[in-house]
Formats: C-alpha cells, structure tokens, sequence
C-alpha cells in the first residue's frame, strides 16, 4: 500500500529532536513498511545588512569540488590543493616562517601574492576581507608594502624553503603551508629526490554553513562562501510519510514531545496530493526536471503582488502571490498556502498564468 503524508504537531524547536527519534524508532521496530520519510522544510536566509562572507583562492591546479549554488556545512571540503614536489634533486638549504599574503584589486580582476617574513612583524590587521589601499605597510618592519588598492583574499603562515639543486647548485623557493610542514621530515641538509613530496595535499574547508560562488577568471578560481542560516517554513509541525494502522500510529504518538497528528474527530487527516508533493520539493526529496535554458527573448506582464495559479511542477495547481521577479533566473518567488501558512517557493516563468 502506498504511504500517504501525515502532519504531526510538536514544540518549536524540537522539530529535529523528533525526526531523529522517528528514525531510531523505525529502525529499532523494523517498521519501514509502515514509517517512511520524515520532513521539516526549511528556508534558507541570507541577511542583507550583515552578510558575512568568505573567499578561497585556489591555483590553476587545485581541485574544486564544490559549484555555485552548492549549499555546505561548516568544515566541508571546498577543494583541494595538489601535494607539493621538488622540481629538481636538491638539499634543504633554509627554512623560515613566512605570510603568504594574496591581494586581489577591487575589480576582481589582478591578484598580487606577497611573500612577507614573520620576523617583519606582519600588520595585525592584515586578515581575509579586509580592505587595503596602496602604500599601506603590510609589516611594521622592513619595506613591505601593498601596491594596490583591494581587498585582503587571504594571510596565510607558510615555510619559505629553500633548496640547492644538486646538479647546477641553483636555488629553489618552495612555500609550504604551516599547518602541513613535518619538521621531523624537512630538516636543513636534509636531501631529496626529484619528484619527492615535500607536503601532502591541502584541503581548503569551509568556515561556517554557507551557499557557493565559484569564481573564474582565466586560469584562477576563487570560491566565494556566503553565510546563511535556516528557519523553519512551519515551526511546531513534522511531515510524515505512512501507512497509518494502531501499530504505527501507537510508534509516533509514544515518542516524547509529539504532542498529536493533526486530526479530525481524533482521526488523524492525511495531506492533499497536491500538498504532500509540495512538501517534498520543499524538503528535498523532490526535484522538477528543469527544461533546458531557452535564448529567446520573454514577454512578461506580471508584476509583484499580482496574484498567479501555477500550471505545473511539485505546485500544480497552487495560486499564490509573487513577492519577487528574477527576469535573468527567468523564476518568481511566489506566496503560496502550504498546510494554512504563507510558504515562499520558487517557480519558473513558463509554470504561471494569470488568475
């Protein structure tokens, strides 16, 4: 028999408490044939005074295993650089601790790498996203200063070694990040072959939860990561999916802090199609197939706040009002009731018309 949604009621803020709880109790019962997926949507929120962003540059032959539009959690692996490797056969020469500080002009466009020696006494607010104008000391000793106007990319503390090749007794510089240098492995008159590694592989991660911009310009890339936080479209209620018989109404209603299924006559009420298909595109576990990108040009007459009947998608059916028109995404935020409350979601132009 096929599931259909249920809604249960519970206290703000435990939403997630009990969706974890459902899923142990499933499991712990072996009642996946009755109890299916468990739902709290979410809206992600970006705020437009306080936006609290961070970027990444990466070298040409990094990896970047995120894209735009990407939502991450904090640590995740954003990319990764390649192991660093002699170029020639060579003996450690020098080691000092250098800040590997990358400017990047206020266009975007030309980014400047300076390589500062720790003993300079690096300017304490030299840091990621900071706005630096030219001639101003990157150190308060020693002639090191910006050449630019721009913005701060990153101040990272690196090695600065040097090595003697051993055929031609020329030197070179390799910079390997602080937190992967072995001092136990790199010793000065230490020597090593062409090709070996000097440092393994440098994951760059995220500082917080955030939405994705990869930035490409020429060879270089740039992951830009924008904070964000959730809230939830319908505080206080959990969608479930069931086939609702004693045994697995008795397993939802015995678990702490479900208050009740939303219900008449004390039967529990289960969702219209049409908004337990909503439900799962708002949680995810649903997503339209989205229609190859169209170059013509589209002849719009909606405005903000005119009322709309969506035609089709996970909202068939709905009519709601638009909040917001993004003509270059070709998509409308549209109002519509889900489950008695204002829910926003996203539609393409080409879903809509006229009520």
């Amino acid at each position: 028999m096929k599931k259909k949604w249920f809604v249960i009621q519970t206290y703000s803020g435990l939403e997630d408490t009990i969706r974890e709880l459902v899923d142990q109790k499933r499991e712990a019962l072996n009642l996946s044939h009755l109890i299916g997926r468990v739902a709290v949507p979410e809206e992600v929120i970006i705020d437009p005074v306080n936006t609290q962003t961070e970027r990444y540059p990466f070298s040409p032959n990094a990896k970047i295993k995120v894209s735009t539009g990407d939502e991450v959690k904090k640590g995740q692996v954003l990319g990764e650089e390649q192991p660093i490797r002699l170029r020639y056969a060579g003996e450690v020469k020098e080691s000092r601790n250098y800040r590997k500080i990358m400017v990047e002009t206020l266009d975007g466009k030309y980014v400047k790498t300076y390589y500062v020696p720790e003993s300079s006494k690096i300017e304490s607010g030299i840091k990621s996203n900071v706005r630096i104008k030219q001639g101003m000391p990157l150190a308060r000793e020693g002639d090191h200063v910006c050449e630019m106007d721009g913005t701060v990319l990153s101040s990272q503390k690196v090695k600065r070694l040097v090595v003697r090749r051993k055929d031609d007794s020329k030197d070179d510089i390799y910079y390997i990040p602080l937190d992967l240098f072995v001092a136990t492995h790199i010793k000065k008159g230490k020597a090593f072959k062409e090709g070996e590694q000097l440092c393994e592989a440098q994951p760059l991660t995220a500082a917080f939860d955030g939405l994705v911009e990869v930035i490409e310009q020429g060879t270089r890339k740039t992951v830009k990561l924008v904070k964000i936080k959730k809230r939830r479209l319908f505080p206080g209620y959990i969608f479930i999916e069931m086939n609702m018989t004693d045994l697995s109404w008795n397993a939802i209603r015995t678990i702490p802090n479900v208050i009740n299924f939303v219900s008449s006559g004390g039967a529990p009420i289960p969702m219209k199609d049409s908004e337990s298909r909503a439900i799962m595109h708002l949680a995810g576990f649903e997503t339209p197939d989205k229609a190859a990108p169209k170059t013509a040009k589209i002849e719009f007459d909606f405005a903000v706040g005119e009322a709309i009947k969506i035609t089709t998608g996970p909202f068939a059916d709905f009519v709601g009002k638009i909040s917001e028109i993004n003509l270059e995404k070709r998509e409308l935020k549209v109002m519509v009731a889900i489950f008695g409350r204002d829910t926003p979601v996203f539609v393409p132009l080409n879903e809509i018309e006229k009520v």
